[in-house]
């Protein structure tokens, strides 16, 4: 990670971390490095998006690059897009599951791929000195919001009838109001819309994916067969059977399993619960973890030509469809199984989960910590002794001074005290310094 860039773009409070200054300096870097001189852009709808949009056009522009916009569109249409039309990059001004004062930047290459750390340290590098050409070279702006409409074609066209299915859609009040209501309408499923505001100002506010309790309440008062959560920028998904139960990405993962051949591979992160392995590892389909954040997972992916992968946290992503996580087509592929099974969504998930406790700490150095030969130890001595039945993971918070603690097991009292002899002594050696 980088000065500006973290785990998953530029992310942060606007006005302080992000500002239309900033914006127009990460677009007048971009700008320098586009060699088919055009650069598509998008936008959740947040109220700061229409300004930050404007000052990262501004910032291009000045180097001589043309800029599309299409507005209010998920991230992965912008992925989508960038790729098949021949774009130098397309970005998105997003915090995804942030609250509506924040905001940020993510950049797509012309492959449809999440930039790479080297290129966004290159970025980073050339913030510091911008570029500003001449009147003749001026690139210029235009509003094309019709361009949705080839990623909702594309889409439909993998799809057969939803005819018979009532379904529950929580928009976040975000990016997917674009999209997620046209696409099951057409398909004939009967959808119910919760919160479908444009302007922003409840943009995942007690809602979307990080709320699911939402649409378990709707799908129960409505006796729907399904619900779906996206989040701000509908890259990812939390889903609800008929039952309202809720299910995360690690149910996601194994409901598409279905869908994979034996031998193959599926990507998961080192949260992702170890019951899923064990499942897929019946279905002789081999689970692989990479570091957390979705462009780490898709990485993998590549390298291991896996098809299919994902986050608990529910960032979705199949190869065949899409280069990024995308909540919406996430949400019809559930669908279609269960319309083509014609068995409820709660008998697609069979595998239970290892209970998982996870405790954060705060620390003064978090790095000096995971350096410790103490911790180090402990955390060796307690994997040794959960050996098969369990997992333990101690890592460092991207975004915090905390130590981030993680122990899972096959029985909940032994999870527990794991994780809980792990914090003490994660407070014994703050102590001692």
């Amino acid at each position: 990670m980088g000065i500006y860039f973290g785990t998953d773009g530029f992310r942060g409070i606007y006005g302080e971390a992000i500002s239309p200054s900033i914006a127009y300096k990460v677009g007048n870097s971009l700008g320098s490095l586009c060699s088919r001189k055009k650069v598509l852009i998008g936008r959740d709808t947040r109220r700061s998006g229409s300004l930050l949009t404007l000052s990262f056009a501004s910032g291009i522009m000045s180097y001589g690059v043309d800029v599309i916009d299409i507005g209010i569109a998920p991230t992965p249409v912008i992925a989508y897009l960038a790729k098949t039309l021949n774009f130098d990059y397309g970005v998105v001004i997003s915090a995804s599951h942030n609250p509506r004062c924040y905001n940020g930047i993510k950049i797509f290459d012309k492959d449809g791929y999440k930039i790479t750390e080297e290129l966004e340290s290159l970025i980073e590098r050339k913030i510091l000195y911008s570029t500003e050409l001449g009147h003749d070279k001026i690139g210029r702006y235009y509003s094309k919001p019709r361009l949705v409409k080839k990623y909702k074609e594309n889409i439909i066209s993998h799809f057969t009838s939803l005819e018979g299915l009532k379904i529950v859609l929580d928009l976040a009040n975000g990016a997917s109001i674009s999209t997620a209501k046209e696409l099951f309408t057409q398909l004939g499923a009967k959808v119910i819309i919760l919160n479908n505001g444009k302007n922003g100002k409840k943009i995942n506010c007690k809602c979307g994916a990080l709320f699911p309790e939402v649409i378990s309440k709707a799908v129960k008062t409505y006796n729907a067969d399904m619900g779906f959560s996206f989040d701000g920028d509908a890259d990812r998904i939390i889903a609800c059977n008929e039952k309202g139960e809720i299910l995360d990405g690690d149910d996601i993962l194994f409901i598409l399993s279905s869908k994979i051949e034996k031998g193959s591979f599926v990507v998961g992160t080192s949260m992702t619960n170890k019951g899923l392995e064990v499942a897929l590892a019946k279905k002789d389909i081999t689970l692989l973890r990479a570091d957390v954040g979705d462009k780490y997972v898709v990485e993998l992916m590549k390298n291991k030509k896996a098809s299919l992968g994902g986050e608990t946290s529910g960032h979705i992503i199949d190869m065949d469809f899409s280069t990024t996580g995308d909540g919406v087509l996430t949400a019809l592929n559930i669908a279609q199984l269960v319309k083509k099974s014609d068995k409820p969504l709660s008998k697609l998930v069979s595998f239970k989960h290892y209970p998982q406790v996870i405790i954060n700490v705060e620390v003064v150095d978090k790095y000096r910590m995971l350096n410790s030969t103490l911790l180090t130890s402990k955390i060796l001595s307690l994997q040794n002794e959960f050996n098969a039945n369990g997992r333990v993971l101690v890592r460092a918070s991207g975004t915090e001074n905390k130590i981030r603690i993680m122990c899972e097991h096959i029985s909940k009292k032994e999870a527990e005290n794991g994780a809980n002899e792990l914090e003490k002594l994660v407070h014994s050696i703050e102590l001692e310094h």
